[in-house]
């Protein structure tokens, strides 16, 4: 049968206009799942709000893995971290690994469709020229090429950290201007919005379509605000986020003022759970256990929103299962992309935006460092395999930017209900050994693929 051209369309996965939609991907570092008012009560965030109540937002969603550079792999590669090396990691500066190039990433993939594609914030995937930007598709670039407390400032005026070099921005590939003092911290956001409206101005409502991926460097540790929101809120923390949440809705207007509104997909998440001995300036899991740095759900669950009104039907809340490293497949399928030539892990969940389907995947495997699972989720049920693990709980956190201690804890192996029990405080593996087994073998399953198509990071002496 043949098909009608806007058929032709639908079925590469653009909208009903005929022409690929903009992508605008923002993700935040270390924010909590519980830290979009929609979620929580700790924070306050209209346009966060209006973003997912406008389109779609998912309730289940995990950062693939609690850690920086792992997530931010994940998200541009739609592999697990463990399958390109960069498992359980959070580069310092100065490292001699980094995404390797043979890694096609979301921006190559976009970019050899024809779009425009741009990176302000947050890097984390290796410092050395031949782990930037521009060598990994980006046409134009912004960014600190590390978390903003590998500074000698440190995370507060108390415990400078003179080891580390000065940070410094990178545009285009080329180091620049120094973020020197705590006032230029308070002006990180504002610049790293600003670059991506500039973007925004430059190329929407033309013929080539864009790829903008925003990554704050907030509300990562030390927490800076500009002047307007500076003691203007609960908490520091939560004057990061009102600030976030402000530069997203201006975005959202540039957008409607450009034109390019309608065919945009806009996509907000964070990169892992909140880094909770840090008190007052960390965020909240909610109703989940742990925070960032564990396979825990607080560790892993995040806030996932995403808009597009040519295609995604407004005011749905999705409880589907997807992660970080199905963002990849899901965009190559919405624009019409060449999927990427190696294999990768993700999957597309672009028919649960469309509204054609009620899930995404059916199993999710949990890793951090190594390449052994720490736990798997199948539908309701969560296994816990037998780990150590970086625990908050029961500890006091530390005040005014300090980071209080943690400690580790044994895990054993453990089944969760996640449905009756989303805190994980019950063990019901005793009453449901047929789960474990099916479980167990599930995740022995990932591993052995893992394994089986293991690649390494790209390295420079």
């Amino acid at each position: 049968m043949r098909l009608l051209p806007a058929l032709l369309f639908l079925s590469a996965g653009l909208s009903a206009a005929g022409s690929p939609p903009n992508v605008v991907l923002i993700m935040t570092d270390d924010q909590g799942w519980a830290d979009i008012s929609a979620q929580g009560k700790g924070v306050r965030t209209p346009n966060l709000d209006r973003l997912g109540a406008e389109g779609i937002r998912m309730t289940s969603f995990y950062a693939t893995q609690a850690v920086c550079t792992s997530s931010r792999a994940a998200l541009l590669t739609g592999c697990y971290p463990n399958r390109i090396g960069l498992g359980g990691n959070a580069l310092g500066p100065n490292s001699p690994i980094g995404i390797n190039p043979q890694e096609q990433t979301l921006a190559e993939l976009l970019k050899a469709r024809g779009y425009r594609t741009g990176i302000s914030g947050k890097w984390h995937l290796g410092d050395k020229p031949a782990f930037l930007p521009p060598r990994h598709g980006f046409d134009e670039s912004l960014i600190l090429p590390y978390s903003n407390d590998m500074w000698p400032l440190g995370h507060d005026p108390r415990h400078p950290r003179p080891s580390y070099p000065l940070l410094r921005w990178i545009e285009a590939g080329v180091t620049g201007e120094v973020v020197g003092t705590w006032d230029d911290m308070d002006k990180v956001t504002a610049r790293q919005f600003d670059w991506a409206e500039a973007f925004v101005r430059r190329h929407a409502g033309k013929d080539q379509p864009f790829f903008l991926y925003i990554a704050p460097s907030m509300p990562h540790t030390p927490l800076g605000r500009s002047a307007a929101h500076k003691g203007k809120g609960p908490t520091p923390y939560a004057e990061v986020i009102s600030e976030i949440d402000e530069r997203v809705g201006r975005l959202l207007e540039l957008l409607r003022q450009t034109g390019a509104d309608n065919n945009t997909l806009v996509i907000y998440t964070s990169d892992n759970g909140p880094w909770l001995n840090f008190g007052d300036h960390a965020g909240s899991a909610g109703p989940f256990r742990e925070g960032k740095g564990t396979t825990w759900e607080g560790g892993v669950r995040v806030p996932f929103l995403a808009r597009w009104p040519a295609v995604i039907k407004p005011g749905r809340v999705s409880p589907a299962l997807a992660a970080n490293l199905d963002i990849l497949p899901t965009v190559v399928a919405a624009t019409g992309a060449k999927s990427p030539e190696l294999p990768i892990d993700g999957l597309s969940f672009l028919p649960l935006l469309r509204g054609e389907s009620e899930t995404a995947r059916d199993a999710f495997t949990y890793y951090y460092a190594g390449d052994n699972p720490q736990a798997i989720r199948k539908g309701r049920w969560k296994l816990h395999l037998p780990h150590t693990s970086r625990s908050y709980e029961g500890i006091k956190p530390g005040v005014d930017g300090e980071g209080g201690p943690t400690r580790q804890k044994k895990i054993e192996l453990s089944l969760y209900d996640l449905e009756k029990d989303p805190g994980e405080r019950t063990d019901v593996s005793a009453q449901h050994p047929e789960v474990v087994e099916e479980l167990k073998t599930l995740a022995a399953k990932s591993k052995q693929e893992l394994l089986a198509g293991k690649r390494a990071p790209g390295r420079v002496k």
